[in-house]
């Protein structure tokens, strides 16, 4: 099983290099800067529980329900209209610091509890339609590459989910780690710069399904 873990690992890395700075990423890096490492974890947590859970979903054949032209249309825009006002919200977010002799200038903002950043680390991925058909296309190939077995399915998105995971926590990391470097004035312009991202994806999502149910 060793090489089925290996290919499952290299779709992980796909995935976090070239699909892994959505909304997400930027809500990830965001948290990480204000709340600290620990906050990003969990985020973290709540986007691999995400995507477990619409590998698990795919691979029931649920999902396809939500995949429906009729709901597909009214789900994208929903879900582009939150994503703005997620983008607004974090574009317009003061930044609170407090001054220390030992470090210029560190970030100490009091935060929800722990369950509100694993769900919305839940809710960001869960948002994005575009989320859900890149799984059903993968689990839909993979399915048919391994022949329907359980076994061999379970090592691959086991091996891709837990790179994608060490990804994010990764990007988390580094995050944090520039964190003392950072002034309030260079904070405050990421804020701007994440919802200008966020929105920019929210238009961009509620676009992309009026086109394609346009030209449906």
């Amino acid at each position: 099983m060793g090489t089925v873990i290996i290919e499952g690992i290299l779709l992980g890395l796909t995935l976090a290099t070239f699909f892994g700075f959505g909304p997400a990423f930027f809500a990830l890096v965001q948290t990480s800067i204000h709340r600290g490492f620990g906050p990003a974890v969990l985020l973290a947590i709540g986007i691999f529980i995400n995507d477990f859970v619409m590998v698990l979903l795919c691979l029931m054949g649920a999902i396809q329900i939500v995949t429906e032209p009729s709901n597909y249309l009214w789900f994208g825009i929903s879900s582009g209209v939150i994503l703005m006002i997620f983008g607004l919200v974090t574009f317009n977010r003061k930044v609170i610091t407090e001054v220390n002799e030992n470090q210029e200038l560190p970030i100490n903002v009091k935060g929800p509890r722990w369950f509100i950043y694993i769900a919305k680390g839940f809710f960001m991925n869960i948002v994005n339609p575009f989320v859900w058909i890149f799984w059903i296309g993968v689990v839909v190939g993979i399915s048919a590459r391994f022949g329907g077995s359980e076994k061999e399915l379970t090592y691959f998105f086991a091996g891709t989910l837990i790179t994608v995971l060490a990804s994010d926590i990764g990007k988390a990391y580094a995050a944090f780690s520039i964190k003392q470097y950072l002034n309030q004035c260079v904070i405050g312009l990421f804020n701007k710069i994440a919802g200008i991202g966020l929105i920019g994806f929210g238009i961009f999502l509620i676009g992309k399904v009026l086109f394609d149910h346009l030209i449906g």
